[in-house]
């Protein structure tokens, strides 16, 4: 149960949920907010296992970058939110108004093309998106998204969804605001939402917290090999009218020319309408809680989607029938929901997947514990605090050797890891 501190300067350190460590788990990356919901941070950095600290990119003209995440190969490619150079009254950082970008060599650049002019460009995006993520083999990346012409036009359509970057070609718009710029990756969005959905019904007000399915998809039941998936958060709407967030699954184009195909909506939107996904490409809803004693999966912790990397297990939160915060599964083919943990006290963190695909890493009781999938038993890897670690980040390293989280030291967040015994 030996931890070691990483960071020691008197300044935040903030982890991303996912996608921290680099290839060969000698380095965690990490920007310098002060929690998750301020975005205030001029660097993104990187820190290695003796502590030794790097500087990835230095944000400048006023604008800041955050929520870092790299690639699962080498070299790395760094990925980040890129706030707004030169903000002013009209345009500043806001869900609507941020970019991607993926840094290499201290140079940054543009994942995300923005067209807020119409007609919009297929393939470029029209505000802001957050919290990228490489696939599995670092070929494509998700993102959740909000976009800056629906807010314009009316802010309650201006909805939360999920959306992919794949490397088809540059997307370059006309560039008839000074907003407008270019992108090195063909963007769509890839769930759908609207403002009012019916009650009882699979509609959704909101995607989000999304985690691509397995290291190479799942099985469907007819033994074929979906390459290619998403599992999200939905937020649909009981008969009674409250808000219950479902697991919903999205099957991908298997060939990346298919991600520029247009649906019965246009790809890139329209001055009231958002971005439609693809042709063919349609949500699917795995879970059905509305009529348990505490519907919908737990908001807090906040937690996004994991897949075991076989894909064979989509992990969420949910409470059990005495309301304590429990890890559970669903298959992404569907059926019933797997209650995992039996813990006394709720799971306190979001998670993460051993690469082993035995056990998830997550915070319970005050401590990292190491839960097994098979058994539910939760395993102590660090002693009990008094405070607990924070919610924001439990990611085990690629080789498996190790966790990383974060603790609060002094007034400061601190980057820690443990050694995994499996």
């Amino acid at each position: 149960m030996t931890e070691t501190q990483l960071t020691f300067d008197q300044r935040n350190h903030q982890l991303t949920n996912i996608n921290i460590w680099t290839a060969d788990s000698q380095w965690l990356v990490y920007d310098m907010r002060p929690n998750g919901a301020t975005f205030s941070s001029l660097t993104v950095e990187r820190v290695n296992l003796r502590g030794q600290t790097e500087v990835l990119y230095q944000a400048k003209d006023g604008a800041h970058v955050g929520v870092v995440t790299v690639s699962p190969d080498l070299p790395p490619r760094y990925v980040c939110i890129h706030g707004p150079e030169h903000p002013d009254s009209q345009w500043q950082y806001d869900f609507h108004h941020r970019r991607g970008v993926i840094i290499q060599h201290g140079r940054a650049e543009n994942l995300d093309a923005c067209d807020i002019t119409p007609p919009f460009t297929p393939g470029a995006l029209r505000g802001g998106s957050h919290v990228h993520v490489f696939s599995p083999d670092g070929s494509r990346l998700s993102y959740t998204y909000n976009d800056h012409v629906m807010h314009e036009f009316d802010s309650k359509e201006d909805l939360r969804n999920v959306g992919v970057a794949v490397p088809l070609h540059a997307v370059c718009p006309p560039k008839q605001h000074p907003r407008e710029y270019d992108g090195s990756h063909f963007c769509v969005l890839v769930s759908k939402t609207t403002a009012n959905p019916a009650a009882g019904s699979d509609e959704i007000s909101r995607a989000y917290e999304e985690g691509w399915i397995g290291e190479e998809g799942y099985l469907k039941h007819d033994g074929h090999r979906q390459r290619w998936a998403l599992a999200f958060i939905g937020d649909t709407r009981a008969e009674n009218g409250e808000k219950v967030p479902e697991v919903f699954i999205v099957d991908l184009p298997d060939k990346m020319a298919d991600y520029a195909l247009e649906g019965e909506s246009p790809l890139a939107g329209t001055a009231t309408r958002l971005p439609a996904p693809p042709e063919n490409v349609v949500q699917r809803r795995l879970t059905f809680t509305h009529r348990r004693a505490h519907p919908g999966l737990a908001m807090l912790p906040r937690h996004w989607l994991r897949s075991s990397p076989d894909g064979r297990a989509i992990a969420f939160l949910m409470k059990d029938e005495a309301g304590v915060v429990q890890l559970w599964t669903v298959a992404p083919t569907g059926g019933e929901p797997h209650q995992i943990t039996r813990a006394k006290s709720d799971i306190q963190s979001a998670f993460s997947w051993h690469p082993g695909g035995r056990s998830v890493a997550l915070i319970n009781d005050n401590s990292v514990m190491l839960c097994d999938m098979a058994t539910g038993k939760l395993n102590r890897l660090t002693v009990r605090t008094d405070e607990a670690p924070l919610a924001d980040a439990v990611v085990c390293s690629p080789d498996g050797l190790h966790v990383a989280y974060l603790r609060n030291v002094g007034g400061w967040q601190q980057i820690f890891i443990v050694g995994v015994g499996e």
